[in-house]
């Protein structure tokens, strides 16, 4: 059976309407896995089917209903499946398609978004940019546990600054998620801890760089490198400056 995520657009609501869509889904054998309304005025269902032409035809049935507009159907991204389950989508840069935007009011979101990018076993690189004490640690952390995968800190400054020179054997598998903060590997740290930093970003596991405007800017490293880059912030309105980040020192950080 192959799941499917459709959402469509509705003009007039009347009544009956998502029965009707229902029971049409049933007399093609579609089954219905979840159902939820996503933003304004749109439905999103998630759906399962063991035959495309089924799909088809129920799309083209879709498409002479007049209250509706089918705006997707396609094999659910990421994106679609927490669109159901929380009701809305998560908001994405108009030119950067990588990176994503959250208030701290979404932390709910933005953990099992996260989470789903954390359940990846090969390289992905997360950059994390948000303003001191709106929850970014806290969040990367709740979402390794989300995606039952451990969790190691190279660098932090969670409960007090930590920097490693090494790790233990057991916090080198592939079942681990690797946090760097961006400020303190690059402007704190020993060449050790530098050293360690550069084998594990080497390394095909998941890692996640808070501040990585910084730590682009203080390394080799681009901002191609990375795979998405997550916004955090208290208000929408809220600008991330890191403008008081001096080279040597900064308490930027310190949350």
């Amino acid at each position: 059976m192959k799941e499917w995520y459709l959402e469509y657009l509705i003009h007039k609501n009347r009544p009956g309407l998502l029965g009707d869509i229902s029971s049409l889904l049933g007399m093609l054998s579609i089954n219905i896995v979840t159902i939820n309304g996503v933003e304004d005025k749109r439905r999103g269902m998630l759906i399962r089917s063991n035959s495309d032409d089924q799909i088809k035809r129920f799309k083209g049935i879709l498409e002479t209903i007049d209250n509706i507009t089918v705006t997707k159907l396609r094999e659910p991204k990421v994106r679609d499946r927490l669109a159901i389950r929380h009701g809305r989508y998560i908001e994405r840069d108009a030119d950067d398609k990588k990176t994503f935007r959250f208030v701290r009011d979404e932390l709910g979101l933005l953990v099992d978004f996260m989470a789903e990018l954390f359940k990846k076993n090969q390289h992905y690189l997360v950059g994390i940019r948000g303003m001191p004490r709106v929850g970014k640690t806290e969040s990367v952390v709740a979402a390794s546990v989300c995606a039952n995968k451990r969790w190691s800190f190279l660098s932090s400054t969670l409960l007090r600054q930590t920097i490693r020179s090494q790790l233990a054997e057991d916090e080198l598998s592939g079942n681990h998620i690797y946090i760097i903060d961006g400020i303190v590997s690059t402007m704190r740290a020993t060449e050790k801890h530098r050293k360690l930093v550069e084998d594990i970003m080497n390394h095909p596991v998941v890692k996640v760089v808070e501040h990585p405007d910084i730590f682009v800017r203080e390394t080799e490293f681009t901002m191609d490198d990375f795979d998405c880059i997550i916004e955090l912030r208290n208000d929408e309105n809220e600008e991330i400056s890191y403008d008081i980040v001096e080279s040597g020192f900064s308490s930027f950080d310190i949350s």
